[in-house]
């Protein structure tokens, strides 16, 4: 899912910039409406029983006058009688009509009064039955502001003034530019999407590219992709050039390569394809195939930071490499093509799924380039990163700006919690059963191969269960204080003579009984603390490290003493400056 907060805090640390300038004038746009600005929650009843079969969308894009004209086809089969299709739309974006399977319907029968799109059919369809509407729209999309951390198209232009454009649209939803089911599990099976532009600029997009068709001094790209993430369906213009190649996978299929990036920046984008068949084959040695290798991997150069846009993520990084080799930007949106768009959350509130299993993917790709440094160095920044201030999991059903919310959520901690708290678990459960874990979680099966999995949804508790199973344990406790709790727990330390005693503190008292070690002289003990307690014997004099190879996510005082020196000293910058 998103690296928008991930993003803010690397992008603003490496002082990266985008290459575009954005030309669109935010201010006099209307506002969006709550519904429209909210994505996720509790999904309407009238939209969980439908099943979404297949979206045929057109768009016609006009870069001059920021705006687009749309038609989209949406089919779907009922799960239970309805007699209603309740869709999410824009109000902003004006409908300049509706057919109900090919038949126009009445104005009287449809209504979108604050961005939740109401169809009353004629007639009650039974479970089993399909139903297609097409709705004609167009108008001026909403402008971000700042993508990725807000959404809606970015109107940009080229150094030699022409048209770049893209959409962003992870935070508000798919119903910022479509007629859609704004919800995690509101993915359709089959999406045709058709990108109608002049000759001089190219529209990549999501899956394969089915043909381009002339048309004056027009043309259109047709694309197709199976069940993609509604908010992954993205929207990219520009006088793009095309870099291409295969990749032989280990799992014997064969993956399309592309890279579709400005001619300016050729050398930059050489450098960055070269890095796609390193990436592929980590992924694939440590997690499982590449989930959609008969469509693509594919990156376009965007005129904002990035964003996970299943099998052609937005790029807008400026080509660097980091101190560990290769790009981060990349790495991470590439990452959430398994967890995010293989695996997709079941709710929002179940997105540390995406974005911490996402996070952990870099220190363990700096480990399979570099080793043990690059992998620890990564992880303790993130450690410094922690603010613990709210659970990653709240135990009902969220919307994401709930989530995301650094003030009153738990904001970067679905990143760098989620990272940190799998990194414990790796070092509990071993790491041929974490893997296993985590193969399980993405595919739905401890051997998966090209054509025998196919994109699922999953949820905290069924990760959990996952664990269980694997492990054959019962680590409930783990993900309960990790997870639900805000606070990490805490080790108590007392010495009483030669005797250390230890015992585990968690915010709500929940019982914790994670082992311990402990380095005395030369030697490391292992602890049990089966009851959330235990001792050992510490001759005075003696050196003595807890966790001394870093394998428990726990409360340090060190790392709060040190953020808020960083605070102060960001204070005093700040102050310096006025």
């Amino acid at each position: 899912m998103s690296a928008r907060l991930h993003l803010l805090a690397l992008g603003v640390a490496l002082g990266l910039a985008s290459f575009g300038s954005a030309a669109a004038d935010t201010a006099t746009q209307p506002a969006l409406t709550a519904l429209t600005m909210n994505s996720g929650g509790v999904m309407p009843a009238e939209q969980a029983r439908v099943h979404f079969d297949h979206a045929e969308l057109h768009f016609t894009v006009d870069a001059a006058k920021q705006r687009i004209d749309a038609s989209a086809t949406l089919s779907f089969t009922a799960k239970s009688a309805t007699d209603v299709l309740l869709l999410d739309l824009d109000r902003n974006l004006p409908i300049s009509g509706i057919e109900l399977d090919g038949k126009p319907l009445a104005a009287s029968r449809w209504s979108n009064p604050d961005g939740r799109l109401r169809v009353q059919l004629p007639a009650a369809l039974a479970a089993g039955g399909k139903v297609s509407v097409t709705v004609r729209y167009g108008g001026k999309p909403h402008v971000a502001k700042h993508a990725p951390w807000d959404g809606g198209f970015v109107w940009s232009h080229t150094a030699d003034g022409q048209p770049w454009v893209a959409s962003a649209v992870e935070g508000e939803g798919c119903d910022l530019f479509w007629p859609c089911i704004d919800q995690p599990q509101g993915e359709p099976d089959l999406v045709d999407t058709w990108i109608t532009v002049p000759k001089t600029l190219a529209a990549p997009g999501n899956g394969v590219l089915i043909g381009i068709t002339d048309h004056g001094d027009q043309h259109t790209y047709h694309w197709r992709a199976k069940h993609p993430d509604t908010y992954a369906i993205s929207i990219n213009v520009g006088p793009f050039k095309l870099l291409k190649g295969d990749y032989a996978s280990r799992y014997g299929n064969t993956i399309p390569l592309e890279l579709w990036y400005l001619p300016e920046h050729a050398e930059g984008a050489q450098r960055l394809f070269g890095e796609f068949p390193r990436m592929l084959d980590f992924f694939e040695q440590q997690i499982g195939p590449y989930p959609f290798g008969d469509e693509k991997m594919g990156v376009v150069e965007t005129p904002h930071l990035g964003m996970e846009h299943q099998t052609i993520n937005a790029y807008g990084n400026g080509y660097p490499r980091s101190e560990y080799g290769f790009d981060w930007l990349l790495q991470h949106e590439f990452s959430h093509e398994w967890f995010g768009n293989q695996v997709t959350n079941a709710d929002w509130d179940d997105m540390w799924l995406h974005e911490g299993f996402g996070t952990y993917m870099q220190p363990l790709y700096g480990q399979y380039l570099h080793g043990d440094m690059a992998y620890f160095a990564m992880l303790h920044t993130e450690r410094m990163s922690l603010r613990n201030k709210y659970p990653v999991v709240s135990g009902h059903s969220q919307d994401e700006h709930e989530v995301y919310d650094a003030e009153h959520g738990p904001g970067n901690d679905i990143y760098y919690k989620g990272s940190l708290m799998l990194h414990t678990l790796r070092q509990l459960i071993g790491d041929k059963d974490f893997f296993a874990s985590i193969r399980s979680l993405v595919y739905g099966r401890s051997d998966p191969k090209p054509g025998n999995f196919r994109p699922r949804y999953s949820s905290t508790r069924d990760y959990v269960a996952i664990v269980d199973r694997i492990t054959g344990r019962k680590l409930d406790w783990f993900f309960d204080v990790y997870l639900r709790d805000a606070a990490l727990p805490r080790l108590d330390e007392q010495r009483v003579g030669d005797t250390l005693k230890l015992r585990w503190v968690t915010e709500h008292g929940k019982p914790f009984p994670m082992p311990i070690e402990v380095q005395v002289g030369d030697t490391v003990h292992t602890v049990p603390m089966s009851d959330g307690s235990g001792q050992l014997q510490v001759p005075a004099g003696s050196l003595l490290v807890i966790d001394p190879r870093s394998k428990v996510l726990r409360e340090a005082p060190y790392v709060g003493e040190y953020q808020q020196w960083m605070k102060q000293q960001r204070a005093k910058q700040q102050a310096a400056k006025k």
